[in-house]
């Protein structure tokens, strides 16, 4: 599974990059507004710290808008994906831009038959919202496991699942168990990953015991 954060926040993505872990990067408008800079400077900003994927979304709704905003962010480096949300307008978009060899995620997914949709337009990516479905007390992890499962039955479709609005480890962990191929993880939940009690209590132990050798490496 490819691990892309979910943040306009460079110092984190810096932060994350010099692990290795890191595969790609998502924004959105929301993430942006919260950085209070430039959209477009955080972008080009964000593309030189990583060579993977990073999605940037367009503000616009409607078709020729979108198409006119997305070629403006597929200037900015050759590692943009152009984001648009999955709407009739969303799709003729996505269309438009895969057909031209420029990578799209299309996000606001939260059914099957819309990622059908997605996959049938080409899309790189497709971003089931896991966490907002489980909100309204509905099965986000369902829905992962049944666009797997469509997308593994049908060879010519090549969209990636892109599991997004992560709110813990158990959701990477179930849609890693169900062939999903990326996730696109908050930073603070990124870093959960790495935490169990049994290894900070291992630690202490190993640490303690280390010092009272009163030897140095």
């Amino acid at each position: 599974m490819k691990f892309f954060v979910d943040t306009a926040d460079v110092n984190d993505i810096k932060e994350l990059a010099e692990t290795g872990l890191l595969d790609g990067v998502t924004t959105n408008p929301s993430l942006i507004a919260k950085s209070g800079r430039n959209f477009l400077e955080v972008i080009k900003e964000i593309c030189e710290l990583t060579d993977g994927p990073v999605s940037a979304e367009v503000a616009s709704t409607a078709y020729a808008d979108m198409i006119s905003e997305g070629e403006k962010l597929a200037k900015i480096a050759e590692n943009v994906t152009i984001k648009v949300p999955l709407t009739w307008d969303g799709l003729k978009a996505c269309k438009y831009f895969t057909s031209r060899d420029i990578m799209v995620n299309v996000t606001l997914c939260f059914s099957a038959a819309q990622a059908i949709l997605a996959a049938k337009a080409g899309a790189t990516f497709v971003s089931p919202f896991v966490g907002r479905l489980d909100d309204m007390g509905q099965d986000g992890l369902g829905l992962i496991g049944e666009i797997c499962q469509i997308y593994d039955n049908y060879e010519e479709f090549d969209t990636q699942v892109l599991v997004a609005s992560v709110r813990n480890p158990i959701h990477i962990i179930e849609s890693a168990k169900m062939g999903a191929h990326v996730a696109t993880i908050p930073p603070s939940v990124m870093k959960q990953l790495a935490y169990h009690p049994l290894t900070e209590k291992g630690l202490a132990t190993f640490i303690a015991d280390w010092a009272k050798t009163g030897q140095k490496i």
